[in-house]
């Protein structure tokens, strides 16, 4: 299974990779608050701005590189979803009930986000290698103990799964969990590496 999701191009393009346009910082502006309102990481943004060579000195008015707006759409996904060979129907079926569980009020990327999650733990050595044992492994999310694993998937969700078995899976690279820190009672996360910042989640390698 790890094998064959890996048919996925190593060289694909970030989403957003490209700075687009210029935003003007405003009061009470940081290089992290802006990283995060345009989901990216704050190396990203830095590296999109070689001209600023403190990131915690930046004034009002600046003008700071950001990334393009998303243009993920349901029409671009079916136009970018290749051939699914590595995952069933029914993994994808799983998959993005999976999805609708965690991310129902997130943003379409938060949700390919979160599918990319799961992709990324069953490629990884850490966690099982197939959809339903990432899932179903004990006390990894909570819509498997709650139930809410069972209800059935929405439409973005679906899109949200294709879009990450297509080139879009680079979205989240290298993210194996996700949480929202706003209400997680467990911190053991906060001290784990942010890969993106999304919605209400955060990814953490």
């Amino acid at each position: 299974m790890k094998k064959l999701i890996t048919f996925l191009t190593l060289t694909a393009t970030l989403l957003f990779a490209t700075p687009a346009f210029a935003y003007d910082v405003k009061s009470g502006d940081t290089m992290s608050s802006i990283a995060r309102d345009h989901h990216v990481t704050l190396q990203e943004l830095a590296d999109m701005n070689p001209q600023i060579s403190n990131l915690n000195l930046i004034y009002i008015g600046q003008n700071i590189n950001t990334p393009a707006k998303s243009t993920i759409t349901n029409e671009s996904i079916q136009k970018e979803s290749v051939n699914n060979t590595s995952l069933s129907d029914s993994e994808v079926d799983l998959l993005a009930r999976l999805v609708r569980a965690e991310a129902q009020t997130e943003p379409l990327e938060g949700k390919i986000a979160v599918a990319c999650v799961v992709l990324n733990r069953v490629e990884s050595a850490q966690f099982p290698d197939s959809i339903k044992d990432v899932i179903y492994a004990p006390g990894q999310f909570q819509p498997v103990k709650n139930g809410q694993i069972d209800k059935p998937a929405d439409e973005e969700s679906i899109q949200a799964v294709k879009a990450a078995l297509t080139d879009k899976r680079q979205f989240a690279p290298g993210a194996l969990f996700f949480y929202n820190p706003a209400i997680a009672t467990s911190r053991w996360l906060d001290s784990r590496a942010t890969t993106l910042e999304i919605g209400q989640h955060v990814f953490k390698k």
